[in-house]
């Protein structure tokens, strides 16, 4: 569906590396002029992007890049919210000032960039599309990352809501993804020992982990006419979740019985 997306204007939020950057060349082969920003200049661009630095948890901030969408491109088409993350944190002992800004990061922003988006959709006769990247960790259990797991389940809310309150004209859609392979992700899945890694992908049925590629391809569906009937949905990307603690458990009882 490359055709699809010529000409189309797509801002991506954190889109100088990762998932987003990913998601960010996808979009500029399929024809799409896109804008991607983060609070540091990358080392590179793809072709067919530009950059600008924003602090997408600063409302100003926002306000002022959407304003600059305006008035270089003209319109808007696609906006994706992939600005996220957060570093491990003990929930007991997390600090309130860190706490508050992992929601404003994975929440919060995405909240203020789709207000800032929808000032420029609303006004377009065709409207636009609007995807959120959460994460399996706002559907499961996410120690160690409590308020960003709580986060995330608040976006996917929050898409739902956007969905009832912004149709017909703007479709808002979230992405629930799972484990993905990044250059920052790397040591994140077992600490950097391949060992380790090859394990936890084994717990995805797919059996392995998602590249950035694998991410991008979903997001050119719901922003093509292909997903013109679709909105408020979560799309689960994650190569089938991961496989029951009960069954590895019980697996690892019968490799390893016990003696009397």
């Amino acid at each position: 569906m490359t055709d699809d997306l010529e000409g189309r204007v797509a801002v991506v939020t954190g889109g100088t590396r990762g998932i987003g950057r990913g998601i960010a060349e996808a979009l500029a082969a399929a024809g799409a002029r896109v804008l991607v920003c983060g609070r540091t200049p990358p080392a590179d661009l793809p072709p067919g992007v530009a950059f600008r630095a924003v602090d997408v948890r600063d409302p100003e901030a926002v306000r002022a890049l959407f304003a600059h969408v305006a008035e270089a491109y003209g319109r808007l088409d696609l906006l994706v919210n992939n600005a996220g993350g957060s570093p491990a944190a003990d929930a007991a002992t997390a600090s309130p000032r860190f706490s508050r800004a992992v929601v404003e990061l994975n929440l919060l922003a995405p909240l203020y960039c789709a207000q800032a988006a929808y000032a420029l959709m609303a006004r377009q006769p065709d409207g636009g599309s609007i995807v959120n990247i959460g994460s399996v960790s706002g559907s499961r259990p996410s120690p160690g990352t409590a308020a960003y797991g709580a986060a995330k389940a608040g976006l996917a809310s929050l898409t739902r809501s956007l969905a009832a309150e912004w149709g017909p004209a703007i479709r808002v859609n979230c992405l629930v993804v799972g484990l993905v392979l990044t250059d920052r992700s790397a040591a994140h899945y077992g600490e950097g020992d391949p060992a380790v890694q090859r394990a936890v992908a084994a717990a995805i049925p797919l059996g392995r982990f998602a590249e950035p590629a694998d991410i991008a391809g979903p997001v050119l569906f719901l922003a093509s006419p292909s997903a013109r009937y679709v909105t408020g949905a979560e799309l689960h990307v994650h190569g089938g979740g991961e496989l029951p603690p009960h069954l590895q458990a019980a697996e690892s009882r019968a490799d390893h019985p016990s003696v009397n």
